[in-house]
């Protein structure tokens, strides 16, 4: 079996258990291979002659069945083996940004840089795609907690890099962008000698569904004085910046442009099914829902009869119309989102946890949509019939550090079930704080820097 599948039938198993959420569940796939041979042994205790008919008929289809499952498999490992070389033939630069002393530039221009970077170069047609191997870019957008230090950090194809830089140079004047080390392979990342936590966000509504964005703050009215701005992303620094020498926290945010692959459908139109179909699914559903039973007494008989009347939403279902087709019209990206505690074995804080997992929430909204940690740590209950916990912990406390290392969301060896969000709510919890954010753990440099003028003579 490919990668590909694997991964398959490790997402089914996380669906059958909800990884989170579901108290006394355990999503490892050993109590359900268990319980599938249980259930085998009594199938063949009581119903032994089904059974077998059922085996000798499978038995008489496998040389029909096996050719096409044998091409299938085959096919997904040859299109993985050419993503795999075609990313691999692609040199990456990790960018490090520093933000000017005087910024006060709100989130809208980060969100102007994001309309910016939503480029799809490299899958023109099928070919290039499932022959070549090509893929589209992407980028890792990420917030480190190094020591005590918090740094902004952009993961990108070093043929972008020119691009990156404009744009933020553009939108941020006086920044520093320079080339850093890779700070996720500073470390060795072994279980035995780092303590290590992580997990994925994901939205808890579908995503065409807004979270709080800056706007809701009120972040894109400039001037905006400096004590009337409200960063929500102040706390998740200022959070971040609690975590001492010894300690390390990793957010990064894989982004790449949204083009329907999450739905593997097509729309009336035979075009890829994209959010923007199935935000208008939901507003027309909303839309269905609020009409109302109109009485009317027929005419011809005398009787009292019901009709469907006209649309009659309330305001709340108004505005969560009005606020999922604003979403959906904008630019969008297919979104991963991935955090991870890494610190020392005797500096590792198990209650600094819950901060890491609470670090979204001031972007979430009851009416609309929220985050919620899933995958990877979030899988263990830790009750006593869990089998081999420490073991599988370790294993996937390793998969976890290749993964964020590799920037890995979208392709083998790390295929993970993806969101979709606007440039508006990306750059919301992404973006370059404004000189109101005067954490002491966030560095700035001291001056603005240029560089020198083209026609400058010499």
């Amino acid at each position: 079996m490919s990668s590909y599948g694997i991964l398959k039938v490790v997402a089914l198993l996380e669906k059958l258990g909800k990884a989170t959420g579901s108290p006394g569940i355990n999503t490892s796939p050993v109590p359900i291979l268990v319980f599938g041979f249980v259930l085998f042994f009594i199938a063949t205790l009581f119903f032994h002659t089904l059974l077998f008919a059922s085996f000798y008929f499978f038995i008489l289809l496998i040389p029909i069945i096996f050719p096409f499952i044998l091409i299938y498999v085959a096919f997904r490992m040859w299109v993985d083996f050419r993503q795999s070389a075609f990313i691999s033939s692609q040199e990456y630069v990790l960018l490090e940004v520093k933000p000017p002393r005087s910024h006060m530039k709100t989130p809208l221009a980060m969100e102007s840089i994001f309309s910016g970077l939503h480029l799809s170069p490299g899958e023109s047609t099928w070919y290039d795609k499932k022959i070549r191997g090509k893929v589209r870019p992407w980028w890792s957008f990420e917030i480190a907690v190094i020591d005590g230090t918090v740094h902004f950090f952009i993961w990108t194809r070093a043929t972008l890099r020119n691009v990156v830089e404009a744009q933020i140079y553009a939108q941020i004047p006086g920044a520093q962008i320079i080339t850093a080390n890779d700070y996720a392979r500073a470390v060795s990342g072994l279980p035995d000698e780092w303590g290590i936590w992580g997990c994925d966000f994901t939205l808890t509504k579908p995503d065409p569904y807004p979270i709080r964005t800056y706007i809701d703050y009120g972040l894109d009215k400039t001037p905006l004085k400096e004590l009337q701005q409200v960063d929500p992303l102040a706390h998740m620094i200022e959070y971040f910046g609690t975590f001492g020498k010894g300690e390390q926290v990793w957010f990064q945010i894989i982004a790449r442009v949204h083009k329907g692959d999450k739905y593997h459908k097509k729309n009336a139109e035979g075009k890829p099914y994209t959010w923007v179909d199935e935000g208008r699914e939901i507003v027309q559903k909303i839309r269905v829902m609020t009409v109302g039973k109109v009485k009317y007494k027929d005419v011809f008989t005398g009787e009292m009869r019901e009709t469907d009347g006209f649309p009659n939403p309330t305001k709340g279902e108004s505005e969560k119309m009005a606020a999922i087709e604003h979403n959906v019209a904008k630019q969008a990206f297919d979104i991963g989102i991935r955090a991870v505690y890494i610190a020392e074995p005797e500096k590792f804080d198990g209650s600094k946890i819950p901060g890491i997992i609470g670090s979204l929430r001031q972007f979430g909204s009851e009416s609309y949509n929220n985050f919620k940690p899933t995958r990877w740590m979030t899988l263990f209950n830790d009750y006593p019939w869990e089998l081999f916990t420490n073991k599988r912990k370790d294993i996937v406390r390793k998969r976890l550090i290749d993964a964020y290392r590799r920037r890995s969301y979208f392709y083998a060896p790390f295929v993970t079930p993806h969101n979709i969000m606007s440039t508006e709510e990306l750059a919301t919890i992404y973006h370059i704080p404004s000189s109101s954010v005067a954490t002491p753990s966030l560095s700035r440099i001291q001056s603005a820097t240029e560089t020198p003028p083209a026609n400058l003579p010499t």
